[in-house]
């Protein structure tokens, strides 16, 4: 068997997400979901192998979107595409905007409590190399049950505002990667992942535009 299916992830049973209220798609419901998702007693981890085909199981995801503010264009978005070798092979040469990844049983071994904190930020190293200061901040959630893989994952999205646009690959299957103004990723938006397409139109689309929902 492959090391990722032998690695233990963190997951929550789907009930879990039943009982806050279940949604579909993208949500902004930051203060209603996550703290009640991350809550340990609902926590647990699982065979990778056997989660990503078990629908009644929620794999939570860190999903990590660079924004950078250009003066002269605008909102732009770390934008790449995902080569061959990175772990979720039903994703693969895809573009996506989102950096994260799985949370692994060794990411609860560093005593600090927060697991998913340190798993995203594990995540992010092992993924990127960020040279610029950036504010992360969580606003939303992403639940995508009309895809095979979004099915058996729950997104916490989370944004990067960063003051340069100074991000490049770790990585060497994130290729084709740059900072896109958000007007040219909506245009193209069929050529993104599923997560990516929720979260470009939620966040930086039309109903974005509404009071109290820019970011």
């Amino acid at each position: 068997m492959s090391e990722a299916g032998l690695e233990q992830v963190l997951v929550t049973p789907r009930r879990r997400l039943e009982e806050l209220g279940y949604f579909q798609g993208f949500t902004r419901q930051v203060d209603r979901y996550v703290p009640a998702l991350l809550e340990p007693k609902h926590l647990t981890y699982r065979p990778r192998a056997e989660v990503e085909q078990d629908p009644g199981w929620k794999q939570l995801i860190p999903y990590v979107i660079f924004v950078y503010r250009d003066p002269a264009q605008g909102p732009t978005v770390f934008q790449y595409t995902r080569g061959s070798g990175q772990g979720e092979g039903r994703l693969h040469h895809k573009r996506s905007i989102g950096i994260g990844g799985h949370i692994s049983a060794v990411d609860a071994t560093n005593g600090s409590g927060d697991p998913f904190g340190d798993g995203m930020r594990r995540e992010l190293d092992e993924e990127v190399i960020i040279q610029t200061p950036y504010r992360l901040q969580c606003v939303g959630l992403i639940n995508d049950d009309l895809t095979e893989v979004g099915r058996v994952h729950l997104g916490l999205v989370y944004l990067a505002e960063v003051e340069q646009p100074a991000v490049r690959p770790r990585e060497k299957d994130i290729c084709r990667s740059g900072f896109e103004p958000v007007g040219r990723l909506l245009e193209d938006l069929s050529s993104f992942e599923s997560w990516s397409q929720l979260c470009l139109t939620a966040l930086f689309g039309p109903e974005s535009e509404k009071p109290g929902k820019k970011f």
